[in-house]
């Protein structure tokens, strides 16, 4: 028997997005959302036992506002300290991890899914996944969106409304449609 609609997903391979254990596990994330975004007035604390229910990893201090929305939740990796503010999106169909001490503005949206670009696969219904990885110290301005496959590496700065296509390079501060560097930043900046 070769692999489940899930490790196809996990692993980047094309898979089926209606495969039964696939949605009862959006279904169970539904649920928990419904839960966290209803707790926009609890303290920090209680909201970050609730991330911890669902999220892959919580490092402490992680904070998000409500409301937020996600796939799975359980792909996502939180270090310390990150915070995302309200209204952020996270499309988490493969890893999505977030390093310590990174701040991601509000409305920001981190897509790990994505879809074929060939029109008779996208009629079979498949789908696909690619990592998201955002390093530590990043600073994410609102309205961002961060693509399929995308790494953004420690200290990065990604301006507002930016869409970000491609790697971003630690250090590196990039903006606009399609994301482009604006300058490279040293200590003491």
């Amino acid at each position: 028997m070769g692999p489940s609609e899930k490790e196809k997903m996990l692993s980047g391979m094309p898979y089926r997005p209606g495969d039964p254990e696939l949605q009862a596990e959006m279904a169970a994330a539904k649920v928990w959302m419904v839960r966290y975004n209803a707790a926009l007035a609890e303290s920090p604390a209680v909201r970050r036992a609730l991330l911890r229910e669902q999220l892959g990893a919580v490092g402490e201090g992680a904070v998000i506002r409500p409301p937020f929305h996600c796939d799975y939740g359980s792909n996502i990796r939180l270090g310390q300290g990150v915070f995302l503010n309200y209204n952020c999106v996270i499309l988490d169909v493969a890893e999505v991890s977030i390093g310590d001490g990174t701040q991601i503005g509000p409305a920001v949206q981190i897509y790990a899914a994505d879809h074929p670009r060939d029109p008779q696969a996208r009629a079979q219904g498949l789908e696909s996944a690619r990592p998201v990885r955002i390093g530590r110290n990043v600073w994410i301005g609102g309205g961002a969106i961060i693509l399929p496959g995308v790494t953004i590496g420690d200290d990065a700065v990604v301006g507002a409304g930016s869409v970000v296509t491609r790697d971003v390079p630690a250090r590196a501060t990039v903006v606009g449609n399609p994301a482009r560097g604006v300058t490279a930043r040293t200590h003491g900046d």
